[in-house]
């Protein structure tokens, strides 16, 4: 049997939201057994729950800023992908996950700052089993020439394809299976990447306040502006980093062979409201 898992301490961390440029405060707590990942807005009255398992069809929608935002009513919490992409790296199932602003922190534009603080933590064994999707049959969905299908695994796999018809970024190919150490070794610590054109569009919305040279990639064609790549193919990687958050707001972890061509948060979102009928 396959335990679930929290974390042992508490521990916090603070930075600033890459879109709203805001410093915010967040703290992890350990869980009990059974009771999911739980986000609480503390700078809120009441201080809201927002409880990932609660939240039902539809799945939580991708923002077209390129982050992924859950909203229960009027709480919102904003770009989630990399602490869940890291929860779900480390196999952590139960958490309180406290913040004092709307957006978590960017902090390095990767997972790697969420691992080390988890692993600070420790993680606790819990007396009971771990739900498990299973994929049995082939699911699969589409839009444009974006793809993705979830084919049925022992393991959970990851194969993205990569293409942006762009010289700054070559088109890119990444196969994995993920566990912890995989997830740590490969995955974590990939970066967020965006055209200097897409930071341009950001800024004019008003957003990407809280971007600089040292939490995101800005890709030219030598590569990307001030700074260098952790992985020749870093762009492919945070992708995947992408895709296994989003995965995990099912509350659970799947066992698939997810292969993605050009998927990004919408499409992600699409095949999680598809999953969650089958959990």
């Amino acid at each position: 049997m396959t335990r679930q898992r929290t974390i042992k301490d508490t521990v916090s961390i603070e930075g600033v939201g890459l879109q709203t440029g805001k410093k915010v405060v967040l703290s992890l707590k350990s869980s009990p057994a059974n009771s999911g990942i739980n986000f609480i807005r503390t700078d809120l009255p009441n201080k809201p729950l927002l409880n990932l398992q609660s939240l039902g069809m539809p799945a939580p929608e991708a923002s077209p800023e390129r982050r992924t935002t859950l909203s229960m009513g009027p709480v919102q919490v904003q770009t989630t992908e990399h602490l869940l992409g890291a929860l779900s790296g480390l196999s952590v199932d139960n958490i309180v996950i406290e913040l004092d602003g709307a957006e978590l922190p960017g902090l390095d534009g990767s997972a790697k700052g969420f691992v080390d603080i988890i692993k600070k933590a420790g993680i606790l064994e819990q007396d009971a089993s771990r739900k498990i999707l299973k994929i049995r049959e082939p699911v699969w969905l589409k839009d444009g020439d974006a793809f993705l299908a979830v084919l049925p695994d022992e393991n959970f796999r990851v194969s993205y394809t990569m293409s942006y018809k762009n010289e700054a970024i070559p088109a890119q190919y990444f196969d994995i299976v993920v566990d912890e150490k995989s997830f740590e070794r490969e995955i974590a610590a990939a970066r967020t990447f965006c055209l200097k054109s897409e930071a341009l569009v950001l800024l004019a919305m008003g957003l990407g306040r809280g971007v600089g040279l040292n939490n995101i990639l800005i890709m030219g064609r030598k590569g990307p502006f001030g700074n260098k790549l952790r992985f020749k193919n870093e762009p492919v990687r945070h992708k995947i980093l992408d895709l296994i958050g989003d995965l995990y707001l099912l509350g659970m972890p799947v066992r698939a062979h997810v292969i993605a061509i050009k998927s990004g948060h919408k499409l992600n979102m699409e095949l999680v409201k598809k999953l969650k009928g089958l959990s």
